[in-house]
């Protein structure tokens, strides 16, 4: 990895192949993976229906340009539309850069409406939203801006989960409003209830955008296709990525036709987005998600998780000081520090991954079973056990 830019502080391992939850080394070393490479392997490793489906397509033609007509991507942006609130879909390859394709439509919506003004959009304390120039602006994290001479005008920071707050920032030049449902990289902040839906009342009065990152709550993730389902509302627009590909890179913004009305052949383009092969795919992974009884499931095996991990955090109040969460996207709130506490479980053979306010996640794949719970938590008691003995 010598001559790989060194833009992560990467650790001493590496997985030769996998196998629904599971990862092995080259050396034989099995790992339950809890982490999923961030909520992006949706269904496993080496889904057979996504296997099939990646070589079937990869026979006939991988790329063209959106300068043609793409079956493959009209036929996702179709699944994606019968299943959500959407209208109108555009294809990128990553959360970031559909999340710059979602702040480009808000502001080019007031625009193509005769009102440029209206180019600030609301974004939320602890928010993270990408790594590009315009997302990073967008985020809440100071050390990820450090030196890059980003740019944070157009963005006005509001408190997360505070509506009243949140009001008194709205005015002439507010063109949307930018929230996770739930945050991620922040530590798995749920949104207080009544927040989601008191935001799209409070959006549509002011005639204003709602515009929602779903790339890590999207694909299931919370038990719903999409996190603010649970709040039953009609968002403006809404990016997608992560889970959407199930590990084949893909990103989308999905919005109401009103909302992408502005966006017109020109005005945003992408050479991969919405391939033949990533399209394919997506295409795959959404089938299986809206399958009978796939999301009852994911919401079953997430309210046993937590449950299993409340009763260890009474057990070991010095290591766990809870967990909070929504579906298979569950947050340990330690009282050690979570890349300890992610390091001893690697160690025993559980993948988790590090978020912000000292969490430790659990994005297991959406398809395991009451074994795979079992594991890690039987994996999660022995690290625990451990490290009280030290």
């Amino acid at each position: 990895m010598e001559n790989v830019m060194p833009t992560y502080g990467r650790i001493d391992l590496s997985f030769e192949r996998g196998e629904g939850p599971w990862l092995f080394t080259e050396s034989g070393e099995k790992y339950l993976d809890f982490a999923t490479g961030i909520a992006v392997n949706t269904l496993g490793h080496s889904n057979n229906a996504l296997n099939d489906i990646l070589i079937k397509q990869s026979k006939k033609v991988w790329h063209t340009s959106n300068l043609y007509n793409i079956k493959p991507q009209g036929d996702l942006a179709k699944l994606i539309c019968e299943n959500s609130f959407g209208e109108s879909v555009f294809f990128c390859n990553s959360g970031a850069e559909s999340l710059e394709g979602t702040i480009k439509l808000c502001r080019k919506y007031h625009f193509n409406n005769g009102d440029e003004n209206k180019k600030d959009i609301l974004v939320c304390s602890n928010a993270f939203h990408g790594r590009t120039l315009g997302t990073l602006a967008a985020g809440d994290n100071e050390k990820h801006r450090e030196g890059f001479g980003v740019n944070t005008n157009g963005f006005i920071r509001v408190p997360f989960g505070d509506i009243n707050e949140i009001k008194k920032f709205i005015n002439k030049n507010t063109a949307a409003i930018l929230v996770e449902p739930i945050q991620g990289e922040g530590g798995i902040n749920r949104s207080p209830k009544g927040f989601i839906k008191n935001l799209r009342k409070l959006c549509s009065e002011n005639k204003i955008l709602l515009a929602l990152d779903e790339v890590q709550t999207g694909i299931g993730r919370t038990g719903k296709l999409f996190a603010h389902q649970w709040a039953d509302i009609i968002p403006d627009v809404m990016a997608i990525a992560k889970g959407l590909g199930g590990g084949f890179p893909i990103g989308a913004v999905v919005a109401t036709k009103a909302a992408a009305a502005g966006m017109s052949a020109g005005t945003h383009g992408s050479t991969f987005g919405g391939n033949f092969l990533a399209s394919s795919v997506a295409k795959s992974v959404i089938s299986q998600v809206i399958e009978n009884g796939f999301l009852d499931n994911v919401t079953k095996m997430g309210n046993k998780l937590m449950k299993e991990i409340e009763i260890l955090s009474q057990d070991y109040p010095s290591i766990i000081k809870g967990v909070r969460g929504k579906g298979l996207m569950i947050g340990i709130i330690c009282n050690v520090s979570n890349v300890e506490l992610c390091t001893n479980l690697r160690d025993q053979g559980l993948l988790s991954v590090p978020a912000g306010n000292n969490v430790l996640r659990f994005l297991p794949p959406l398809n395991i079973e009451y074994e795979h719970v079992d594991r890690c938590i039987e994996i999660l008691k022995q690290t625990l056990d451990h490290m009280m003995a030290q």
